[in-house]
């Protein structure tokens, strides 16, 4: 595994966004809806409060506010008269209108935090599985944020949680192979428009941790004399073996129609150690672990693996309570979260991030967190005195 230390101009992470829509879900308050709209389900009424409690979700955010609307109203909860839930076309419409402003907001901070500006963008890559419409996410951000019109545009569609640390590793490989790109990425994932009015237990499953958001990230070559950054190495894409039935996401009439098998977590605890092995190559397990959590059971099954602590998991984890699984976009949260943490610190940090969706595909990523140089810090800290 390439451990990076700094002293060299490398593909690295310079700067990441994040963005939330306005409206906030708390799981007590959609656990306390969902069993008054199974009142006549006890057996649903039951397994929804279970996984509900146990998801490791206490908020989420939503481009909806119909799903903060009582029972009554609420048009996305069980028994909800056919004519009254929302088709397909109208919940495309929601996305539309919600997307853009989010993944602009996400950019502009991605930007700014990397001290890039707009005319410097020769790529973008936009990430999306929940939404699509042309012209897309792509044109709105050239327009809005007045890149080039020239830009190379790189469209990620329904690629599902892992797609995010794809457009990751797509851009580390355009920015090592041409040292004048710097790419812009942009993820925009509204997971809520897709909860179904359903008892079935799979559908309920998949309402209990899914929420609304936008991350974006400026990957370009840097070298010293940069704020912190995240210098990425060469990392892996594997479709695990024997496991494409166990995470299935299709069109329909009311939607997209999630089904996630709880053998995941069992799965990825076989398959996934022969690929970290693999992408070390021998190298000692790394300091930082960026699990995208794609669930609870997700991270408990690396964490078992690898034998992680707490504090390990921790950034995953909170980031799970704190927002739910925000599909692709969840990846740079967490390493948002992280980095956050470790500008602490004044020695560089090995880590690894892993990914995973429809497939099974893993998405694997060494990297080394290196940050701020003590001078670099010190102005900063002064000012704030």
């Amino acid at each position: 595994m390439n451990q990076l230390d700094g002293t060299v101009p490398a593909a690295s992470i310079m700067g990441i966004g994040t963005a939330l829509p306005v409206h906030r879900i708390e799981q007590k308050d959609v656990s306390a809806r969902l069993a008054q709209a199974l009142e006549h389900e006890p057996d649903s009424r039951r397994w929804a409060k279970r996984i509900f409690n146990q998801c490791g979700v206490e908020t989420r955010y939503t481009c909806e506010p119909n799903l903060l609307e009582p029972v009554e109203s609420c048009r996305y909860l069980p028994f909800t008269q056919r004519e009254n839930v929302p088709t397909t076309a109208e919940r495309m419409g929601k996305y539309k209108e919600a997307a853009v402003p989010l993944g602009i907001q996400a950019a502009r901070l991605a930007l700014e935090d990397a001290v890039v500006s707009t005319s410097e963008i020769t790529h973008l890559i936009t990430v999306s599985c929940t939404g699509q419409f042309l012209p897309g996410l792509d044109v709105r951000l050239i327009q809005q944020l007045e890149l080039s019109p020239r830009i190379n545009r790189i469209p990620l569609v329904f690629q599902g949680c892992a797609a995010g640390l794809k457009a990751v590793q797509l851009a580390n490989s355009i920015v090592t192979s041409d040292k004048d790109a710097i790419v812009l990425i942009v993820c925009v994932e509204l997971c809520t428009l897709h909860f179904q009015p359903s008892a079935k237990r799979d559908d309920l499953f998949a309402a209990s941790f899914f929420g609304d958001g936008a991350s974006a990230c400026v990957v370009g070559l840097s070298g010293l004399g940069r704020k912190e950054l995240f210098r990425l190495g060469s990392g892996d894409s594997v479709l695990l073996p024997d496991c494409s039935e166990e995470m299935i996401w299709e069109v329909g009439n009311t939607g997209f129609d999630l089904y996630l098998s709880p053998q995941i977590p069992k799965l990825l605890g076989l398959h996934l150690g022969p690929e970290v092995e693999r992408l070390l190559d021998g190298s000692d397990l790394p300091e930082i672990w960026a699990i995208h959590p794609g669930g609870r059971g997700i991270v408990d099954a690396v964490q078992k693996l690898y034998q992680l602590s707490d504090e390990q998991v921790a950034y995953s984890r909170n980031i799970l309570r704190d927002y739910g699984n925000l599909s692709s976009v969840t990846i740079l949260f967490v390493l948002q979260a992280i980095r956050d943490d470790y500008r602490k610190r004044e020695e560089a940090s090995s880590g690894i991030a892993l990914a995973f969706g429809p497939g099974l595909t893993a998405e694997l990523l060494p990297f080394t967190y290196v940050p701020a140089s003590v001078e670099e810090r010190e102005p900063v800290n002064q000012g704030m005195i």
